[in-house]
């Protein structure tokens, strides 16, 4: 796969099918991964998957409560304001953005596998996101969509790394949970604000230069 499509692409693809990821394929998606540059090539990351039925079923519940308390609290007047306005652009997207979210913590226990990252010493992140991406990148190049959230790690830490049996007292951290299947809904380029609207140059607010308004890549041109 063209490495611009696979980057242009590989956006949350939250449902997913039952069926299994083939061993040789988890093993092309970590082999990416620990590939992905390191702080001072410490490589203190340790990457966990789960697709054993009974560690799913003992997680799903956690993951389902933190979503509920998600909705709640971090995301309550963002998805109020939407639901008071449902035909508008952004809260259209907003209120579909939670329903796909809504459904992976409703199936939590089918989707097929996932994985956990965890970072030693580092609350940062440097270094375990880079290889979380790059496992993302090449689940895409083998048709396998994936998801990443961090739910788990700010509402039910402790019994989340209970369950796994992640020792304690050596710095570990648990930076996410992705989940991975192959994809019901079909890939795509993700709508986003245009970098010119994200983006600046030397000194916060200052216009970065230049006006990108339709992305770079299309599929058309990847065909």
């Amino acid at each position: 796969m063209d490495v611009l499509e696979a980057l242009y692409t590989t956006r949350a693809m939250r449902r997913v099918a039952r069926e299994p990821v083939p061993d040789e394929v988890q093993a092309a998606i970590l082999d990416a991964a620990i590939r992905a540059p390191s702080g001072g090539n410490t490589q203190n990351w340790r990457f966990l998957l789960v697709d054993d039925p009974g560690v799913k079923d003992r997680i799903g519940p956690l993951y389902r409560d933190a979503i509920t308390q998600l909705w709640a609290t971090v995301y309550a007047d963002r998805l109020a304001a939407a639901a008071a306005d449902p035909d508008d652009p952004e809260s259209s997207q907003m209120l579909k953005v939670q329903r796909s979210a809504q459904w992976l913590a409703d199936h939590f226990e089918d989707v097929p596998l996932f994985l956990f990252g965890f970072v030693q010493h580092d609350p940062t992140g440097g270094s375990i996101y880079p290889a979380v991406w790059s496992a993302m990148l090449a689940a895409r190049a083998h048709g396998v969509g994936s998801s990443l959230t961090s739910v788990l790690g700010f509402f039910h830490p402790r019994e989340t790394l209970d369950i796994l049996g992640v020792p304690e007292g050596e710095g570990w951290i648990m930076a996410c949970c992705v989940s991975f299947g192959y994809p019901t809904g079909r890939w795509g380029v993700a709508t986003r604000r245009p970098v010119h609207e994200v983006s600046f140059r030397n000194r916060w607010g200052d216009p970065v230069g230049f006006e990108v308004p339709e992305p770079l890549w299309s599929p058309d041109e990847g065909a």
